[in-house]
């Protein structure tokens, strides 16, 4: 009886050994194994099996980072591209722009150096100007250029292209003279036919950028495709200029003259510079009321 009061009850759990001792005998575990491992190379083949099985492990693990690293990418590719997209586009109507203005001055660049080759061409030396604005009368043809006395411009003085005759100074400024064209119903300029040499005044229609050759009789000599130069009998424009093309002739019986329609040569509607020839005689500058321009007779047949 008393021996069996003597015994102790069994523990509820089952105490090894001590932490200290645990850690020791583990740490002695590990050191050996890392000195095995870095001098006989044992444990290479157990590690990368150990990481094989735990590569997927890792990949679950990364996975959410990896996922918002490539959604971060992903934005900021779309943003980069969005304003690389937006500049390009900028570029690309910039040099579009400069591109047309490039071919702009090159077209002009062509047209300045045809008139350097006219004004070499013709006798009568010229200055070069610029159409600045067209007359605020629609029911004229007429343009403003940006030379007038200041720069020796008189009235009087014809104005051409590298293609023909474009007009006739008539009102002159300081700083801007006014060019009539050819074109305008008050406007006359002596032509002669550069087949045959016969010679008449040609007028401006004043309405679709054509010339009348009025007071010609129905027999006259003049063809379809005729040439119409300057005679130069006026002292005003060189000879040989070249004015217009026949390109309508109508003969009606109840009219002894001709209507006979043509087509200006020069590009008055084309070109913003011009060349405005010195008179080969300059007087001086003649008055409102004596303006070169011839008006055209009012009782000459008119289009129907």
């Amino acid at each position: 009886m008393a021996s069996l009061q003597n015994q102790q009850p069994p523990a509820f759990f089952v105490r090894g050994p001590s932490p200290f001792a645990r850690l020791s005998f583990f740490a002695a575990i590990s050191l050996a194994l890392m000195a095995v491992d870095a001098r006989l190379h044992y444990l290479t083949e157990v590690r990368q099996g150990f990481t094989a099985l735990l590569h997927p492990l890792e990949i679950l693990a990364h996975g959410p980072s990896a996922a918002y690293d490539a959604t971060r990418d992903f934005i900021t590719r779309q943003s980069l591209l969005i304003e690389e997209n937006n500049a390009l586009h900028e570029k690309s109507l910039k040099q579009s722009a400069d591109l047309q203005r490039f071919n702009a001055m090159q077209a002009e660049n062509e047209h300045l150096r045809n008139l350097l080759k006219a004004s070499k061409e013709t006798p009568q030396p010229g200055k070069l100007a610029e159409i600045i604005h067209t007359s605020r009368d629609p029911f004229t043809r007429k343009v403003i250029v940006n030379i007038g006395t200041q720069q020796g411009i008189t009235a009087g003085q014809a104005a051409i292209d590298e293609y023909g005759v474009i007009g006739q100074v008539t009102q002159v400024y300081p700083f801007s003279s006014e060019v009539t064209l050819i074109t305008d119903k008050d406007l006359a300029i002596p032509i002669q036919i550069e087949r045959n040499g016969l010679r008449a005044i040609a007028f401006g229609y004043g309405r679709d950028n054509t010339i009348d050759l009025p007071y010609l009789p129905m027999n006259v000599d003049i063809r379809e495709g005729d040439k119409l130069v300057t005679s130069g009998i006026d002292g005003i424009y060189p000879s040989g200029l070249a004015v217009a093309k026949v390109t309508r002739i109508e003969r009606n019986a109840d009219s002894p003259f001709a209507h006979i329609v043509c087509t200006p040569t020069a590009g008055i509607n084309n070109h913003r510079q011009i060349l405005l020839l010195t008179m080969a005689n300059v007087a001086p500058a003649p008055s409102e009321s004596s303006k070169p321009a011839q008006p055209r007779n009012r009782h000459a047949p008119r289009r129907p």
